[in-house]
Formats: C-alpha cells, sequence, structure tokens
C-alpha cells in the first residue's frame, strides 16, 4: 500500500521541555514536505496543536477528528483542511485508522497509548499492514521501547513483533521508515492452543 497519509497520535499538553512542541512541529512540517496529509485528534493545544501548525505552515493538507464533547475542552483547530466532529473516542479513533496508511506516536499521555496499543494490537491480529513508528523525542519511548522488549522476553509477545515501530528522534528518519512500508513482520497463526500472544 502506498503511503499518502499519515496519522498522529500525541498528547494535548506541551509537555515539560520545549524539545517536545519544536519536535512535533517539525514532523507536522516533514510530512508535509514529502506530500503526506496529516490525520490527527482535531485540536488546538500542545503537542496536538504544534503538529498541525507545522503541517499547514508548509502548505500541508491536515485532517482533524474531534469528539464532540471535546470541542469545548480541546478547542477544535480552527485552521484545518477537513475537520470531522464525532459522537465518541471509539469513533475518532476508528476513522483515523480509517484515514490513514501510517501511524506515528509523539510524546503524550494515556490517551496517547491507549490509540498507539489499539493500532499496534491490530497490527498483531493481522487487520492491517499499515507501518507505524515513534517520533523518541529526547527518549521519550525509550521505557516503552524497553518495556515490549520485556513482553517478548517473557514470551508474552512473539519475538519478532518485539519492536513493531520504526524509532527515532529524527522526523526525517521515522518518515523514511515509514514509507519504506510494514513495520510488523507477516503475523503467522497464533491463536492457538500452547501458543503465546
Amino acid at each position: 500500500m502506498e503511503v499518502k497519509s499519515v496519522c498522529v497520535f500525541c498528547g494535548s499538553r506541551p509537555g515539560a521541555r520545549p524539545e517536545y512542541v519544536e519536535s512535533a512541529t517539525r514532523m507536522g512540517a516533514e510530512l508535509a514536505r514529502r506530500g503526506l496529509t496529516l490525520v490527527y485528534g482535531g485540536a488546538s493545544v500542545g503537542i496536538m496543536g504544534a503538529v498541525a501548525d507545522g503541517a499547514l505552515s508548509a502548505g500541508g493538507r491536515v485532517v482533524g477528528v474531534l469528539p464532540g464533547f471535546m470541542g469545548p475542552k480541546e478547542l477544535a483547530h480552527p485552521g484545518l483542511t477537513e475537520l470531522h466532529m464525532v459522537g465518541s473516542m471509539h469513533e475518532r479513533k476508528a476513522l483515523m485508522a480509517e484515514r490513514a496508511d501510517a501511524f506515528v506516536a509523539l510524546p503524550g499521555g494515556f490517551g496517547t497509548l491507549d490509540e498507539l496499543f489499539e493500532i499496534v494490537t491490530w497490527a498483531q491480529l493481522g487487520l492491517h499492514r499499515k507501518p507505524m513508528g515513534l517520533l523518541d523525542t529526547r527518549g521519550y519511548f525509550q521505557p516503552l521501547v524497553a518495556m515490549a522488549r520485556h513482553m517478548a522476553q517473557e514470551v508474552f509477545v512473539p519475538e519478532a513483533q518485539a519492536l513493531p515501530f520504526a524509532v527515532s528522534a529524527l522526523p526525517e528518519v521515522v518518515v523514511d521508515r515509514l514509507l519504506a512500508g510494514p513495520t510488523l513482520p507477516p503475523v503467522e497463526k497464533w491463536l492457538r492452543r500452547g501458543t503465546q500472544t
């Protein structure tokens, strides 16, 4: 599948260090520079706002998906190419996944991890073959990378799936890897007695 759009999962807060916002802005600009549509959560604040602003300032297309109840809280971005208001968080995640050919997580909180883990699980189950990445600003995701390897060591995740994402602190490297194709190897039949998932 050709990658034409990238879904970004990220925080609605700016984080403790300016590098988080700076890196998100660079990621948005990099996606626009490559002619890739940004699909994200639709807000104008925090890392979410920064990645959208980066893409828009570089002339890119940006598609936001925001649950209606979050509009007043997260402040829907006023300058998007498309803004879709949906009824629930489940609808938000489903529409973002449908509109994206690849996924990348930037620093964020529990909501970001929820979105990331769901899409990784779908890949593990063979429901999609889209590439996935982590923008590892300041080593933010290194504890997650270590946990993924630990799960594989303890045989809760197949060894070949221990690191299902492209990982780099550089936006251009992450995008290069996403464009290269799926980051999770083909999934073998694993729902059998005596196998681990």
